[in-house]
């Protein structure tokens, strides 16, 4: 496996498994298909009420718990309980996280960087992150924190390469995470005459010729699924390099258009939602 060296010396895989839009049954059985066939790194969220079963599919996995790259997201309803930290830990029925994010710059976003902060302080989180901090809220968070952040998760793709927000991150070290790696699925980005040819270059398709550029970007990804075969064939990408001409070539299809436009308005919402966790 790949790994990247983040800016606290910590060691992070280039790929893993995501679990957004996965019930606690499908996590569980992506994460410990996942780990069987290599992956080591898993990442979930509060919001995404799979946490639980995140944990137990890595504790029947027989991997050392050193052996797995753990990240999860604080959502905005636990910014302010100062037992957040240690009731996701509950849920994960760990010790530590590898990777711990604020997942949206929603409510008292600077309270919900506090309590990463103590986490990593006490070991609780080996890194911190932020997720979805884009343009002010990054800037305003720069001013504010007392310990830099290791990674930022957010959209990016061949349509979109966060050329702006990388100008910032690479000042502090700061890794990107991708989320929507191949577009949300998007036809017409997977259809570029570029992915299928370099596809047949390499024995890939174009899904895996993207992953791989996601990658040699510098990003890590984690794409998701609950397919099997779509998870075997998503690890499938470092057995190639594209040349720097391919990557030059891939970079002429940004278009700086995402497929996700958050509103303020959904940030109020996402302050007042409160996520129903799978009961012990």
């Amino acid at each position: 496996m790949e790994k990247i060296t983040l800016n606290n010396k910590i060691e992070c895989p280039v790929i893993g498994i995501g679990t957004f839009m996965l019930s606690p049954a499908e996590a569980e059985n992506s994460v410990r298909e996942a780990l069987k066939m290599g992956y080591s790194l898993v990442d979930t969220a509060n919001a995404y009420m799979n946490e639980r079963a995140c944990g137990r599919a890595i504790k029947s996995s027989g991997l050392k718990r050193e052996e797995v790259f753990l990240s999860t997201k604080l959502w905005a309803s636990e910014f302010e309980n100062p037992n957040a930290v240690d009731e996701t830990l509950e849920r994960l029925g760990m010790d530590y996280v590898d990777l711990l994010y604020i997942h949206q710059p929603a409510g008292n976003w600077l309270s919900g960087y506090r309590l990463l902060e103590k986490a990593y302080r006490e070991g609780k989180a080996k890194s911190i992150g932020i997720s979805n901090f884009e343009g002010k809220y990054i800037e305003e968070l720069e001013t504010k924190w007392e310990i830099a952040p290791q990674f930022i998760q957010v959209e990016a793709h061949p349509y979109f390469t966060q050329k702006d927000l990388r100008k910032t991150l690479d000042k502090h070290g700061i890794r990107l995470m991708s989320w929507y790696p191949l577009g949300h699925g998007d036809k017409s980005l997977l259809e570029e005459e570029i992915f299928k040819t370099l596809g047949e270059k390499y024995g890939k398709s174009p899904a895996q010729v993207i992953l791989r550029w996601h990658t040699q970007m510098g990003f890590v990804v984690i794409p998701g699924s609950k397919n099997v075969a779509h998870i075997k064939d998503n690890l499938n990408i470092l057995d190639f390099t594209l040349t720097a001409d391919e990557m030059a070539e891939i970079a002429k299809l940004d278009k700086g258009v995402r497929y996700y436009n958050r509103t303020d308005e959904q940030l109020a919402q996402f302050a007042a939602w409160q996520p129903e966790y799978e009961k012990a």
